[in-house]
C-alpha cells in the first residue's frame, strides 16, 4: 500500500507540474495576444511590443497573426506599426505577410517589409526584394539591397549591379556596392572596381568593401594602402572594410593585425575573424583580455560585448587553458 500510495503521490505530482507547465504557456500566449490587440488597436509602441514578445518567447504566434492581419489594415498608421512589429520579430511565421507588404502602397510599410525579409534571410522573398531596387521611395531600395546581400545568392549579382549604376544617393548606392559583394558573383568584380575611383568615398568604399567580401585582389590591396596610414582613423577603416567577411578571405590581411601596437584594432580584427567562422578568435579575445592590464583590457571586452557572450563560455575557455 505505500508503495502504491508512493506511485500516486508521485503521478500528482507529475499532473501538479504538468499543469502549471500548461497554465504558464497558457499565460504566456494570453499576454501575447493582449499585445497583439495593442498593436491593432493603435498607439502601441513597436519597440516595447517587440521586446516584451522576445521577453514571452511568443514571437512566431505574434508574427503570424500580425503577418495575416497586415494587408486587411485600411488605417496607415496601425499600418505602418504592425509591419514593424512583425519586421523587427525577423520570425519566418510573418514571411508571407511581409512579402505581400512589399506590394503595400506606402513606402514606409514596404521599407520595413524589406527590413523584415532580410533578418530572416527570405530566399522565398528574392525576386520581389529584387525588383524592389527600383523602388520610387529611398529607404525601400536601401533596405532591399542590404536584405539581397544577407541572402549571399550569387544569382542576385546582376540585378545588384545594375541597380548600383542607377542609383545616386550615396548611402543607398555604397549599400549596393556592399550587397553586391556579399552576393558573391565573380562576375560583377569589374562593376565594383569601376567604382575604386568615384567621386564620392562612400562609393569607393563601398565598392572596396564588396571587393574584400569577394576576396578580390583589388579590394585587398585598396585595404592594404589603408592599413598602412600612420593616422588611427584610415587604418580602422581599412579594417572595417572586413567586416562581415569570411575568415579564410580575410586572415591574410587581418591575422598579422592581432600583434598590433593599437589594441582596439587587434580587437576589432579577431571579432571580425570570428565572426567570419574562426572559431579560435573568441578564445584568443578571452585570453588577451584576461592577460591584459587596467584600461588595456576595455578593447577586448568591448568587442565581447558585442558578440554577447556568456560568463559561462568565457570561464570554460578560460578553464581550458589551465586558468581557474
Amino acid at each position: 500500500m505505500r508503495a502504491i500510495s508512493f506511485c500516486l503521490l508521485l503521478f500528482s505530482f507529475e499532473v501538479v507540474a504538468g499543469s502549471a507547465t500548461a497554465r504558464k504557456a497558457v499565460s504566456k500566449r494570453a499576454q501575447a495576444s493582449d499585445l497583439v490587440n495593442e498593436v491593432t488597436s493603435g498607439g502601441a509602441n513597436p519597440n516595447t511590443i517587440i521586446n516584451r514578445l522576445k521577453h514571452l518567447g511568443e514571437e512566431s504566434f505574434a508574427a503570424h497573426e500580425l503577418g495575416s492581419l497586415l494587408l486587411k489594415e485600411p488605417d496607415l498608421e496601425k499600418r505602418r506599426v504592425m509591419a514593424q512589429v512583425v519586421a523587427g520579430l525577423g520570425n519566418p511565421q510573418g514571411e508571407a505577410g511581409l512579402i505581400a507588404a512589399l506590394n503595400d502602397d506606402d513606402g514606409p510599410v514596404r521599407m520595413y517589409a524589406a527590413q523584415g525579409l532580410g533578418r530572416m534571410r527570405s530566399r522565398a522573398a528574392g525576386p520581389r526584394l529584387a525588383m524592389a531596387l527600383a523602388d520610387p521611395t529611398l529607404g525601400v531600395r536601401r533596405d532591399a539591397a542590404r536584405a539581397l546581400g544577407l541572402l549571399a545568392d550569387p544569382k542576385h549579382g546582376a540585378v545588384l549591379a545594375k541597380a548600383v549604376k542607377a542609383e545616386d544617393d550615396p548611402e543607398t548606392r555604397a549599400a549596393m556596392l556592399l550587397a553586391l559583394g556579399q552576393a558573391g558573383d565573380k562576375k560583377q568584380v569589374p562593376v565594383l572596381e569601376s567604382f575604386l575611383a568615384h567621386s564620392s568615398e562612400s562609393a569607393r568604399f563601398g565598392a572596396a568593401a564588396g571587393l574584400c567580401m569577394i576576396g578580390a585582389p583589388a579590394g585587398q590591396k585598396f585595404a592594404r594602402a589603408q592599413l598602412a596610414s600612420k593616422d588611427r582613423y584610415e587604418r580602422m577603416q581599412g579594417l572595417m572594410l572586413f567586416e562581415g567577411s569570411k575568415a579564410r578571405t580575410a586572415a591574410p590581411m587581418l591575422e598579422p593585425l592581432l600583434k598590433d601596437p593599437d589594441r582596439s584594432l587587434q580587437a576589432v580584427a579577431a571579432r571580425i575573424l570570428y565572426q567570419g567562422g574562426d572559431a579560435s578568435k573568441i578564445d584568443w579575445l578571452v585570453l588577451t583580455s584576461f592577460q591584459a592590464l587596467g584600461e588595456d583590457r576595455l578593447p577586448y571586452e568591448k568587442e565581447l560585448e558585442t558578440l554577447r557572450l556568456p560568463d559561462d563560455q568565457r570561464r570554460a575557455i578560460l578553464r581550458k587553458a589551465g586558468i581557474k
